[in-house]
């Protein structure tokens, strides 16, 4: 379950910094009582950006796929292979 916290939270530095370590995930900082920002730990914003990145690569393959702009991995094997004399 999300951590919401109130943007008046924030004033306990190091308590922010260690429920965001103990969380793993991002914690919403709410306003007046609407969101307002989000924060995370170094280690969960690397992991999200890992991931984001994985999901882009991934996609743009499956558009590759789609779209025809693949080969033959024995074909491109055997003409790599040809062409370095291997």
């Amino acid at each position: 379950m999300p951590q919401i916290i109130p943007i008046k939270d924030l004033k306990n530095t190091s308590e922010i910094s260690e429920l965001c370590r103990n969380a793993g995930e991002p914690i919403f900082v709410t306003k007046n009582g609407y969101g307002d920002m989000v924060i995370m730990s170094m280690e969960t914003y690397e992991k999200n950006m890992l991931l984001q990145d994985v999901f882009t690569k991934l996609d743009e393959a499956e558009r590759d796929i789609a779209e025809g702009r693949t080969k033959d991995a024995r074909e491109s094997l055997h003409s790599l292979r040809q062409k370095h004399g291997i």
